[in-house]
């Protein structure tokens, strides 16, 4: 039960059908479910951009299709995964610019938020940006997930700074 996600990736990696993706599979382990979404290869003979309406909504279609021809393996591997690893599993696809999960869970997460911090999901819900205050604290995450590199790589150029200025001042007592 104990797997790492090494371990859950290599064994999805194997127990995929190879023809399903046109590489391997992004699959990601939290405490509480195994995210498996794959890249399908692009619809042929669609014109146009290929971000644009037409190759969007091709895109779209492939994704369909792909969750309903696949649908029984993929709950058999799923029940697989589930009874060898302890969590549950979801699917998810890209294709172009489309990408879409399927049936995930949606875990609860305890926090516990002062005023500032709930006026400000209060906010997002009265201007309509979140249907709740539990979307609201989603999207800030999505936010933030999407921002993680650039943010992560100014804490660290941060923290050399003052490492930098630990070295040069006074030793400590």
């Amino acid at each position: 039960m104990g797997a790492d996600q090494g371990q859950v990736a290599g064994w999805l990696q194997g127990r995929l059908p190879d023809g399903w993706f046109t590489g391997p599979a992004e699959v990601t382990v939290d405490r509480e479910e195994i995210m498996v979404v794959g890249t399908l290869a692009a619809p042929e003979g669609v014109t146009g951009d290929a971000d644009g309406p037409e190759a969007t909504e091709a895109a779209r279609g492939r994704i369909s299709r792909f969750r309903e021809e696949t649908r029984d393996e993929r709950i058999s591997i799923a029940r697989e995964a589930e009874h060898r690893f302890g969590k549950k599993v979801a699917w998810g696809a890209e294709c172009g610019s489309a990408t879409a999960v399927f049936t995930h869970l949606a875990v609860p997460v305890m926090t516990r938020l002062r005023q500032p911090e709930r006026v400000v999901l209060d906010t997002l819900v009265e201007s309509g940006v979140a249907r709740s205050r539990a979307d609201a604290l989603a999207w800030c995450v999505r936010l933030v997930g999407e921002h993680t590199e650039d943010w992560l790589a100014q804490l660290r150029e941060a923290m050399t700074s003052v490492q930098k200025l630990r070295d040069e001042g006074p030793p400590a007592a």
